[in-house]
């Protein structure tokens, strides 16, 4: 077995993201679209066998607020438990960097080598699932409240001050910036009518849900922010709900959302909604 970096990755790597997807759900990755921003950038470590790539793991370099390098490795589907994985981790592990390596779906061969290598399990995302057939309430706005969407070109700025007042303890969602939401509403799927921003009585942003269609037909809860200041009083529940309808109109299949296994009161208002936990993703570090 061969493993080489790279600056950039090649139509292999695709191919091999493509198969993985097919067999795991995971990444969301399309053919004949840009990479998702999980695999742009960074360095690309590539397996290949002969002229067969076996495996392949991308290093985010920028890394997240606390300075960890983040690390997404993947396997073929018809090359897995042949020590491909632990070829990958033992080169990823010569980086002279904090690390945090994922596993999505808390994948057992992954679990087997973190074992082996002394890696610890240090954090936990939830992807939690509603079905269409969940009844959910209308939202229920506290006094002063106002809702709108997003206006591009307008709101960049004060719906990033909110969220960095609100994720502040996120290792990747806290380093939002404008610049970041402005390249997102270059995405196929950025719909500014499905991003709400609750304002106060002076029209200051205090909280947003920012919500997304997948390809599928998946809708998503892709963040609910509410300002520190503005906390109580159900304006999460309300913001988050009001997504939700709107999800709803759009036809989406289901709804998901990702979540940290330790904000206890976001799951708790997620499972009262009538979301389940469809599986976790694992991160860890050494």
């Amino acid at each position: 077995m061969e493993i080489t970096w790279r600056d950039e990755p090649d139509e292999a790597v695709r191919s091999l993201l493509l198969a993985a997807r097919d067999a795991d759900g995971t990444p969301e990755v399309v053919a004949g679209e840009p990479l998702p921003r999980e695999f742009r950038g960074g360095r690309h470590l590539l397996a290949h066998d002969g002229s067969t790539l076996v495996g392949y793991a991308h290093v985010d370099t920028a890394g997240d607020a606390f300075g960890n390098q983040i690390v997404e490795l993947l396997v073929h589907p018809d090359h897995r438990g042949n020590g491909v994985g632990t070829v990958l981790v033992d080169e990823v592990l010569t980086i002279d960097s904090p690390l945090r390596l994922w596993s999505h779906r808390d994948h057992p061969a992954a679990a087997r080598i973190a074992e082996h290598r002394n890696l610890a399990r240090v954090r936990e995302l939830l992807l939690m699932r509603l079905d269409n057939d969940v009844e959910l309430p209308e939202p229920r706005w506290r006094d002063g409240i106002g809702v709108r969407t997003f206006v591009p070109g307008r709101d960049e700025a004060a719906m990033v001050a909110v969220n960095k007042r609100a994720f502040d303890w996120h290792p990747e969602q806290g380093l939002l910036t404008v610049a970041d939401v402005e390249a997102t509403e270059r995405e196929p799927w950025f719909d500014p009518h499905g991003f709400f921003l609750a304002t106060d009585g002076d029209d200051q942003v205090v909280g947003f849900h920012w919500t997304k269609v997948h390809g599928d037909g998946t809708g998503e809860v892709y963040v609910v922010g509410v300002d520190p200041d503005a906390q109580g009083g159900g304006l999460g529940r309300a913001l988050t709900l009001a997504g939700l309808h709107h999800l709803r109109a759009r036809g989406v299949r289901e709804t998901i959302l990702y979540v940290e296994s330790d904000n206890k009161p976001a799951v708790a208002v997620y499972t009262r909604l009538g979301f389940t936990l469809a599986y976790t993703n694992v991160a860890y570090q050494r």
